[in-house]
């Protein structure tokens, strides 16, 4: 990152002043599609600088939980805290309400998502995507925004392309211009939904080394992944969901080796 201001690099390297050594508090959380019960009683804490990775079958509820993080999905029981405060709704009377979108919005900026499917603005470059909200949500001047979003650029490795549009990226490209788009507001949290899912083999690697080396400098990630390499070497702790509920949790070291769940050894047995 030759070239960039130190300025730049603390703001970007840096996530904002801990307000509570515990990012997530997740209590008892049920989600229903219609008749279908996705996510039934799932507790989880995270703490600050931790990367917990969730393992599952499709089908286990690993996207829909942390989506429901991020209030991208309603849930119908339970509490979602972020840095201590309840994520899309207000407590009235021992129940829930949900709150005003504008609440809803300000609570989302300090929580960064990375999609399997990059979720790109097609018309706007890869300078384009990251700057716009900085500038359009946070209010920061444009000249700084962009600055801003050259630094993340040269971050993930990317500084060539600050004029390519989405479509004249790859797919590895495509989804490290997403993970510095989410890094651009400068979140407390990562959420990370399957980022290697819809990759090319030979372009996994380069979105693994950009999430692995923003492990090393303490952000706090929550990702699903069937990236077991990933897990062993940067995951604190690996969570097995089964049927809406996390079943087993352990160090990478205690899951990989000595996984206790018959559930948790017949899945493993299948992936790696």
């Amino acid at each position: 990152m030759n070239g960039v201001s130190r300025d730049i690099l603390d703001a970007i390297g840096g996530v904002p002043s801990p307000e509570t050594d515990i990012v997530v508090e997740a209590r008892d959380v049920h989600k229903h599609f219609g008749r279908l019960h996705v996510l039934k009683g799932v507790s989880l804490t995270v703490r600050r600088a931790e990367v917990v990775v969730i393992i599952g079958a499709s089908g286990s509820g690993k996207t829909t939980f942390i989506r429901c993080i991020n209030h991208l999905e309603k849930i119908q029981s339970g509490r979602i805290l972020v840095n201590g405060h309840l994520i899309g709704y207000r407590e009235t009377g021992g129940r829930l309400v949900e709150d005003r979108e504008r609440n809803i919005a300000r609570q989302r900026q300090e929580i960064g998502m990375v999609f399997q499917r990059f979720n790109l603005f097609p018309h706007m470059t890869a300078l384009g995507n990251i700057a716009e909200a900085p500038i359009r949500v946070r209010g920061i001047p444009e000249s700084q925004a962009l600055e801003t979003a050259r630094a993340l650029l040269a971050r993930v490795g990317l500084s060539a392309k600050e004029n390519a549009f989405p479509a004249q990226l790859s797919g590895g490209q495509q989804q490290r211009v997403a993970i510095a788009r989410a890094l651009a507001m400068r979140p407390a949290l990562m959420l990370v939904d399957e980022p290697t899912s819809a990759l090319d083999p030979e372009m996994i690697g380069e979105v693994l080394e950009v999430m692995k080396e923003l492990a090393r400098e303490g952000m706090t990630m929550i990702v699903v992944t069937h990236e077991m390499g990933f897990a062993r070497e940067v995951a604190d702790r690996v969570l097995m969901m089964d049927d809406g509920v996390i079943i087993e949790e352990g160090t990478p070291e205690h899951f990989f080796t000595a996984p206790e769940k018959e559930r948790t050894k017949a899945f493993l047995s299948k992936i790696l």
